[in-house]
Protein backbone atom coordinates (compact mmCIF):
# COMPACT_ATOMS: atom_id res chain seq x y z
CA UNK A 1 0.00 0.00 0.00
CA UNK A 2 1.12 3.61 -0.98
CA UNK A 3 1.07 6.86 0.98
CA UNK A 4 -0.10 8.87 -1.57
CA UNK A 5 -3.33 10.82 -1.44
CA UNK A 6 -5.90 9.67 -3.54
CA UNK A 7 -9.38 10.80 -4.67
CA UNK A 8 -12.47 8.63 -6.12
CA UNK A 9 -14.40 10.69 -8.57
CA UNK A 10 -17.74 9.00 -9.63
CA UNK A 11 -19.99 9.61 -11.86
CA UNK A 12 -23.14 8.05 -10.20
CA UNK A 13 -25.39 8.47 -13.81
CA UNK A 14 -22.75 5.90 -15.26
CA UNK A 15 -21.41 3.32 -12.20
CA UNK A 16 -22.97 0.98 -9.94
CA UNK A 17 -22.86 1.42 -6.03
CA UNK A 18 -22.41 -1.85 -5.72
CA UNK A 19 -19.16 -1.89 -6.41
CA UNK A 20 -18.22 0.77 -3.98
CA UNK A 21 -16.28 -1.39 -1.54
CA UNK A 22 -14.33 -3.47 -3.76
CA UNK A 23 -13.17 -0.07 -5.75
CA UNK A 24 -11.59 1.18 -2.39
CA UNK A 25 -9.93 -1.67 -1.73
CA UNK A 26 -8.31 -1.79 -5.25
CA UNK A 27 -7.67 1.96 -5.08
CA UNK A 28 -5.50 1.20 -1.68
CA UNK A 29 -2.87 0.38 -4.08
CA UNK A 30 -1.88 3.89 -4.58
CA UNK A 31 -2.48 5.13 -0.89
CA UNK A 32 -5.23 6.34 1.35
CA UNK A 33 -8.57 7.24 -0.58
CA UNK A 34 -9.34 10.41 1.44
CA UNK A 35 -11.11 12.48 -1.26
CA UNK A 36 -14.80 10.82 -2.09
CA UNK A 37 -17.54 12.36 -4.12
CA UNK A 38 -19.95 11.03 -6.14
CA UNK A 39 -21.57 13.49 -9.11
CA UNK A 40 -25.33 13.41 -9.93
CA UNK A 41 -28.89 14.93 -10.05
CA UNK A 42 -29.83 12.96 -6.72
CA UNK A 43 -33.49 14.17 -8.01
CA UNK A 44 -33.42 11.52 -10.13
CA UNK A 45 -35.21 8.35 -8.64
CA UNK A 46 -32.30 5.92 -10.67
CA UNK A 47 -29.84 7.36 -8.07
CA UNK A 48 -32.03 6.06 -4.76
CA UNK A 49 -29.41 3.36 -4.80
CA UNK A 50 -26.48 5.46 -4.20
CA UNK A 51 -27.91 7.17 -1.03
CA UNK A 52 -27.40 4.64 1.68
CA UNK A 53 -23.68 3.51 0.47
CA UNK A 54 -22.53 7.33 0.28
CA UNK A 55 -23.45 7.67 3.86
CA UNK A 56 -21.85 4.33 4.51
CA UNK A 57 -18.31 4.96 3.11
CA UNK A 58 -18.22 8.32 3.97
CA UNK A 59 -18.90 9.95 0.12
CA UNK A 60 -19.76 13.43 -0.46
CA UNK A 61 -22.41 13.79 -3.21
CA UNK A 62 -22.25 16.76 -5.86
CA UNK A 63 -25.54 18.13 -6.54
CA UNK A 64 -25.72 18.88 -10.38
CA UNK A 65 -29.16 19.59 -11.69
CA UNK A 66 -30.36 19.36 -15.39
CA UNK A 67 -30.56 22.71 -16.73
CA UNK A 68 -30.72 21.80 -20.46
CA UNK A 69 -31.52 18.45 -21.86
CA UNK A 70 -28.96 16.44 -23.70
CA UNK A 71 -26.03 18.56 -21.43
CA UNK A 72 -24.11 16.20 -18.74
CA UNK A 73 -23.28 19.00 -16.37
CA UNK A 74 -22.12 16.40 -13.78
CA UNK A 75 -19.18 15.11 -16.20
CA UNK A 76 -17.91 18.86 -16.78
CA UNK A 77 -18.12 19.41 -12.72
CA UNK A 78 -16.12 16.33 -12.13
CA UNK A 79 -13.53 17.55 -14.50
CA UNK A 80 -13.37 20.74 -13.21
CA UNK A 81 -13.10 19.17 -9.94
CA UNK A 82 -10.91 16.50 -10.53
CA UNK A 83 -8.09 19.51 -12.61
CA UNK A 84 -8.31 21.45 -9.49
CA UNK A 85 -7.33 19.16 -7.38
CA UNK A 86 -4.34 18.45 -9.74
CA UNK A 87 -3.42 22.43 -9.72
CA UNK A 88 -3.46 22.15 -5.89
CA UNK A 89 -1.18 19.42 -5.91
CA UNK A 90 -3.18 17.57 -3.64
CA UNK A 91 -3.51 14.73 -5.78
CA UNK A 92 -1.11 11.45 -6.06
CA UNK A 93 -3.63 9.13 -7.53
CA UNK A 94 -7.17 9.48 -9.33
CA UNK A 95 -9.86 6.84 -9.35
CA UNK A 96 -12.65 7.72 -11.90
CA UNK A 97 -15.67 5.64 -11.51
CA UNK A 98 -17.44 5.73 -14.75
CA UNK A 99 -18.09 3.31 -17.91
CA UNK A 100 -18.21 7.01 -20.22
CA UNK A 101 -15.48 7.39 -22.68
CA UNK A 102 -15.95 11.65 -22.01
CA UNK A 103 -13.55 11.60 -18.99
CA UNK A 104 -10.36 10.51 -21.92
CA UNK A 105 -8.93 13.58 -22.06
CA UNK A 106 -9.23 13.98 -18.38
CA UNK A 107 -7.15 10.66 -17.33
CA UNK A 108 -4.86 11.44 -20.25
CA UNK A 109 -4.50 15.14 -18.74
CA UNK A 110 -3.83 13.84 -15.11
CA UNK A 111 -1.13 10.97 -16.39
CA UNK A 112 1.07 13.36 -17.96
CA UNK A 113 1.56 15.30 -14.46
CA UNK A 114 2.93 11.45 -13.81
CA UNK A 115 -0.01 10.89 -11.43
CA UNK A 116 -1.78 7.39 -11.87
CA UNK A 117 -5.41 7.00 -12.79
CA UNK A 118 -7.55 4.21 -12.10
CA UNK A 119 -10.47 3.71 -14.13
CA UNK A 120 -12.98 1.46 -12.74
CA UNK A 121 -16.22 0.77 -15.23
CA UNK A 122 -17.92 -1.80 -16.91
CA UNK A 123 -16.23 -4.59 -19.55
CA UNK A 124 -18.03 -2.89 -22.08
CA UNK A 125 -16.73 0.66 -21.45
CA UNK A 126 -14.71 2.19 -24.95
CA UNK A 127 -11.59 1.42 -25.02
CA UNK A 128 -10.64 4.64 -25.80
CA UNK A 129 -11.10 5.74 -22.22
CA UNK A 130 -9.56 2.15 -20.92
CA UNK A 131 -6.51 2.71 -22.59
CA UNK A 132 -6.16 6.31 -21.48
CA UNK A 133 -6.15 4.38 -18.00
CA UNK A 134 -3.02 3.89 -16.02
CA UNK A 135 -5.30 0.18 -15.38
CA UNK A 136 -8.64 -0.06 -16.03
CA UNK A 137 -10.59 -2.76 -14.02
CA UNK A 138 -13.61 -4.64 -14.52
CA UNK A 139 -16.18 -3.33 -11.67
CA UNK A 140 -18.57 -6.50 -12.03
CA UNK A 141 -15.46 -9.28 -11.98
CA UNK A 142 -14.27 -7.14 -8.53
CA UNK A 143 -17.78 -7.67 -7.31
CA UNK A 144 -17.76 -11.35 -8.26
CA UNK A 145 -14.24 -11.79 -6.58
CA UNK A 146 -15.63 -10.77 -3.30
CA UNK A 147 -18.41 -13.00 -2.79
CA UNK A 148 -17.83 -16.15 -0.66
CA UNK A 149 -18.07 -19.65 -2.27
CA UNK A 150 -21.29 -20.49 -2.65
CA UNK A 151 -23.06 -17.52 -2.28
CA UNK A 152 -26.19 -16.80 -4.74
CA UNK A 153 -24.90 -15.11 -8.08
CA UNK A 154 -21.30 -16.39 -7.03
CA UNK A 155 -20.36 -18.14 -10.28
CA UNK A 156 -18.45 -21.52 -10.40
CA UNK A 157 -15.02 -19.86 -11.83
CA UNK A 158 -14.80 -16.03 -11.87
CA UNK A 159 -12.07 -16.94 -14.26
CA UNK A 160 -11.83 -15.66 -18.04
CA UNK A 161 -10.30 -16.96 -20.97
CA UNK A 162 -7.31 -14.70 -21.46
CA UNK A 163 -7.35 -13.00 -24.93
CA UNK A 164 -4.66 -13.64 -27.40
CA UNK A 165 -4.25 -9.50 -27.27
CA UNK A 166 -3.40 -9.93 -24.03
CA UNK A 167 -0.76 -13.10 -24.27
CA UNK A 168 0.80 -10.99 -27.48
CA UNK A 169 1.12 -7.91 -24.91
CA UNK A 170 3.17 -10.16 -22.23
CA UNK A 171 4.88 -11.70 -25.06
CA UNK A 172 6.04 -8.27 -26.11
CA UNK A 173 7.03 -7.00 -22.93
CA UNK A 174 8.86 -10.50 -22.07
CA UNK A 175 11.03 -9.79 -25.19
CA UNK A 176 11.76 -5.73 -24.44
CA UNK A 177 12.86 -7.39 -20.49
CA UNK A 178 16.21 -8.31 -20.05
CA UNK A 179 16.75 -11.71 -20.39
CA UNK A 180 19.55 -14.93 -18.96
CA UNK A 181 21.85 -16.87 -21.15
CA UNK A 182 18.27 -18.91 -20.65
CA UNK A 183 15.70 -16.63 -21.85
CA UNK A 184 14.54 -15.99 -18.68
CA UNK A 185 12.81 -12.84 -17.63
CA UNK A 186 12.36 -11.16 -14.67
CA UNK A 187 8.24 -11.22 -13.83
CA UNK A 188 8.34 -7.96 -12.24
CA UNK A 189 10.08 -6.30 -15.23
CA UNK A 190 7.79 -7.71 -17.81
CA UNK A 191 4.83 -6.42 -15.10
CA UNK A 192 5.91 -3.21 -15.16
CA UNK A 193 7.03 -3.38 -19.44
CA UNK A 194 3.68 -4.33 -19.73
CA UNK A 195 1.66 -1.86 -17.83
CA UNK A 196 3.54 0.64 -19.58
CA UNK A 197 2.10 -0.47 -22.75
CA UNK A 198 -1.06 -1.16 -21.62
CA UNK A 199 -4.28 -0.39 -18.90
CA UNK A 200 -4.72 -4.32 -19.13
CA UNK A 201 -5.30 -5.50 -15.25
CA UNK A 202 -5.06 -9.36 -14.16
CA UNK A 203 -8.27 -8.62 -12.15
CA UNK A 204 -10.43 -8.50 -14.97
CA UNK A 205 -9.44 -11.85 -15.74
CA UNK A 206 -10.86 -13.45 -12.16
CA UNK A 207 -6.83 -13.30 -10.95
CA UNK A 208 -5.44 -11.62 -7.76
CA UNK A 209 -1.73 -11.45 -9.06
CA UNK A 210 -0.03 -11.85 -12.19
CA UNK A 211 2.06 -14.47 -11.27
CA UNK A 212 -0.90 -16.58 -11.08
CA UNK A 213 -2.30 -15.54 -14.67
CA UNK A 214 1.04 -16.72 -15.98
CA UNK A 215 0.81 -19.89 -14.55
CA UNK A 216 -2.52 -20.24 -16.56
CA UNK A 217 -0.67 -19.33 -20.01
CA UNK A 218 0.59 -21.96 -21.72
CA UNK A 219 3.06 -20.00 -23.49
CA UNK A 220 5.05 -19.19 -20.67
CA UNK A 221 7.06 -21.42 -18.05
CA UNK A 222 8.24 -20.12 -14.56
CA UNK A 223 10.90 -21.06 -11.64
CA UNK A 224 12.19 -19.36 -8.88
CA UNK A 225 16.04 -20.09 -8.15
CA UNK A 226 16.68 -19.92 -4.07
CA UNK A 227 13.31 -18.32 -2.72
CA UNK A 228 14.06 -15.56 -5.02
CA UNK A 229 11.67 -13.65 -7.66
CA UNK A 230 9.80 -15.33 -10.06
CA UNK A 231 11.43 -15.58 -13.65
CA UNK A 232 9.31 -16.39 -16.54
CA UNK A 233 10.25 -17.91 -20.24
CA UNK A 234 8.16 -17.45 -23.22
CA UNK A 235 7.97 -21.18 -24.81
CA UNK A 236 5.59 -20.90 -27.75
Amino acid sequence: MADGNVALLIDADNARPTGLDPVLTALAELGTVNIRRAYGNWRKTSLKGWVDQLHHFGIEPQQQFDLTKGKNATDMKLTIDAMDLLYRGRLDGLGIMSSDSDFMPLAMRVRQDGIPVYGFGSAKTPEGFQGACTRFIDVDALIDAERPAGEPGKKASVKKEIDPDVIGLLSNAWKAAKRDEGGFALLGEVGQIAGNRSSFDVRNYGYSRLSDMIADIPNFVTERIDGGPMRIKRVR
